[in-house]
């Protein structure tokens, strides 16, 4: 589970709610790595230094990056900066990293002394958060046209583009895409003759099936952390039920009234009920949090589970032998319709107080290329924002078989949920009495008016 990302006026699908609660921290240590960086050992081929420059200038002084260590690692991290000391070696650069990073550097940024560049991930950090307070740098223009080593517009790279948290303003960028989605053993499903569903018709009636046989229900949910089957199952289908249309989000986002009540939201409310009536849903679910319900999962308690790419490494120990990860972007679509990438994103960006502003837009330039994707694939066991062909490269298989969806013109990549905790609450609480039978959509529908409303009025004031 990504991690519980606390956070004033946000949300999502929690794409934060989740890198540091269970599939967060990858490392035992808390320390703290503050110090100029000594020179490694690199793997990846020498790129000229004036390239990675802006305006060609030469990158000299004190550069600082901050960067959270969690279920990614810090093997990339490590890499990356060593190679980019090695083009510009009369900068100074300096790591400010680990698993409480965000914490400890807070003091920093409320004191007006941030480090230069900054990844926003895990426990204590918000993109949404730092914007609202002025800490980042807006790279609105300088993004137009930004250009990496490689002579390619970033931009055109992107497989998520920058989130407006400002209309027409971008402020950060988003390095690390992963997705929620639904997933199944392909090893399983080729033994008993299963396909796996193209739409939500095809689910239903392999559901049929699963049922019917008595050994496993056909679908489990994390009941404990409902943001695990809002972000892999109820968001995707609203895209899809919106025709495809991603700017539902965005009015979803802006706590549009009505929004929870429109055509898109409703039926695919509608499709959870279906799913709950036909008896698909297993019984235990409410009660199970991240790591129960998987492991259910992964002895075959169940066929379906929705989840975040990151399973399979926060799994690891508890993986079967035999067990093979198979993942679907979206399983609501109705039939001949595409597959929905309901993504979770880790940003970057600048401080707005940066002491090195162009040697932070230089190192932007440097991580945003194919090759630097790759060795995140490779090196965090997860996809990067930038597209690229992972086949052979040794990036795990699920990364490379989600990485062909993510670039795949059948899948369409909707925008991030952003919304405020206290609304991710209550559209929590409403989905588990949904999915246990206790309210009506209309009902789920009225509770979300509700607080939306009360919302919008403390944003009146």
């Amino acid at each position: 589970m990504r991690n519980s990302k606390k956070a004033v006026a946000w949300s999502m699908i929690l794409s934060t709610v989740l890198l540091s609660t269970g599939c967060g921290s990858s490392t035992n240590s808390s320390n703290v790595t503050e110090k100029p960086l000594e020179s490694a050992k690199s793997t990846e081929s020498a790129v000229s230094a004036a390239s990675s420059q802006p305006q060609g200038s030469k990158l000299t002084g004190d550069f600082e990056i901050q960067y959270f260590v969690g279920g990614y690692g810090d093997a990339w991290w490590k890499q990356v900066i060593a190679d980019f000391q090695k083009q510009n070696p009369d900068l100074k650069i300096k790591e400010s990293a680990g698993p409480k990073i965000n914490d400890q550097m807070k003091p920093r940024w409320l004191q007006g002394n941030p480090p230069d560049f900054v990844y926003i991930d895990g426990a204590g950090s918000n993109t949404r958060q730092m914007v609202n307070d002025d800490q980042l740098m807006d790279i609105t223009d300088w993004m137009k046209d930004a250009k990496n080593v490689d002579g390619k517009k970033i931009t055109d790279l992107l497989i998520a583009q920058p989130e407006e948290y400002k209309p027409g303003k971008s402020y950060a960028i988003p390095l690390v895409f992963g997705s929620w989605g639904t997933f199944y053993d392909k090893a399983m499903f080729k033994s008993k003759g299963w396909q796996a569903p193209a739409d939500f018709q095809d689910f239903l009636a392999l559901g049929d099936k699963i049922k019917a046989e008595g050994n496993m229900s056909p679908y489990i949910h994390t009941g404990v952390y409902p943001y695990y089957i809002n972000g892999g199952l109820l968001d995707p289908t609203i895209i899809a039920m919106n025709n495809y249309d991603t700017s539902i989000f965005k009015r979803i986002n802006s706590l549009e009234k009505g929004i929870w009540k429109s055509e898109p939201v409703m039926k695919s409310l509608n499709k959870i009920v279906e799913m709950r009536d036909k008896g698909f849903i297993d019984k235990g679910s409410p009660a199970l949090n991240h790591t129960d319900s998987q492991s259910q999962w992964l002895q075959h308690k169940a066929a379906f589970i929705p989840t975040g790419i990151w399973v399979e490494s926060e799994m690891a120990k508890d993986v079967p032998a035999g067990f093979e990860f198979g993942f679907l972007p979206s399983i609501g679509q109705d039939k001949g319709g595409k597959f929905v990438a309901n993504p979770y994103t880790a940003t970057v960006a600048i401080a707005k107080k940066a002491k090195n502003p162009e040697a932070a837009k230089a190192f932007i330039q440097y991580i945003f290329t194919e090759k630097q994707s790759k060795a995140w694939a490779e090196l965090s066991k997860a996809p990067s924002n930038i597209k690229a062909d992972l086949e052979g490269t040794n990036a795990p298989a699920l990364t490379k078989e989600a990485a062909k969806f993510y670039n795949s013109p059948n899948t369409v990549v909707a925008p991030e949920i952003v919304i405020p905790e206290e609304l991710v609450t209550a559209r929590n609480n409403a989905t588990v009495a949904l999915t246990k039978g206790e309210i009506t959509p209309q009902q789920w529908a009225d509770r979300m008016e509700e607080a939306t409303e009360k919302i919008r009025a403390k944003e009146k004031k």
